[in-house]
């Protein structure tokens, strides 16, 4: 069996109702698992842009994107590996503030990940970290190991190329100098 590898779907389309319904059923018919999902407006005026993961095999992937590119109002889909790209979450942590005040190790692990206190109320306190996945759950492994967190939450990865512009851009501009 072929090892998956988690790759992010970069797709970029107009900004029209029922879009995103026909992208996640190209997943379903070939029963791959979003792991998160992102959607919002793009640097392209009327372009949106969807960051999809999954894990899959680069062949799998390839199909997957294919169909999706083939959606009438899809202006193009890529795929990525995570070195290929700039990748960021946030996590969200509600903690139980008397926990928090009994024990001064549950700051320190909050300050040493680098992660903020939003709020302090007296029954909870909320804790938000942005970074990578495995940032975000390394802290949320710290505090659970403190029985402090209330809830947990993380973001789906916004993500950008490492190229200087989105590649959407050189294809949009080939599409209209071809006109």
């Amino acid at each position: 069996m072929e090892e998956k590898t988690l790759y992010t779907l970069l797709v970029y389309s107009e900004n029209i109702a029922g879009i995103l319904n026909q992208i996640t059923a190209v997943f379903t018919r070939r029963q791959v698992n979003i792991e998160s999902l992102n959607v919002s407006a793009s640097s392209i005026k009327g372009v949106h842009k969807y960051t999809i993961t999954a894990w899959s095999n680069e062949d799998q992937i390839i199909k997957i994107t294919k169909q999706i590119e083939k959606k009438i109002d899809v202006v193009k889909a890529m795929y990525y590996t995570d070195k290929e790209l700039f990748i960021r979450e946030t996590g969200l942590f509600k903690l139980a503030t008397d926990k928090v005040l009994e024990n001064p190790e549950i700051s320190r692990v909050i300050r040493n990940q680098e992660a903020t206190i939003t709020e302090v109320n007296p029954t909870y306190v909320i804790v938000m970290k942005n970074g990578k996945t495995q940032d975000i759950l390394n802290l949320f492994h710290a505090l659970d190991d403190f029985e402090c967190v209330l809830q947990y939450t993380r973001s789906g990865r916004i993500a950008v190329t490492r190229s200087k512009q989105e590649e959407v851009s050189d294809f949009l501009e080939q599409r209209e100098a071809g006109r």
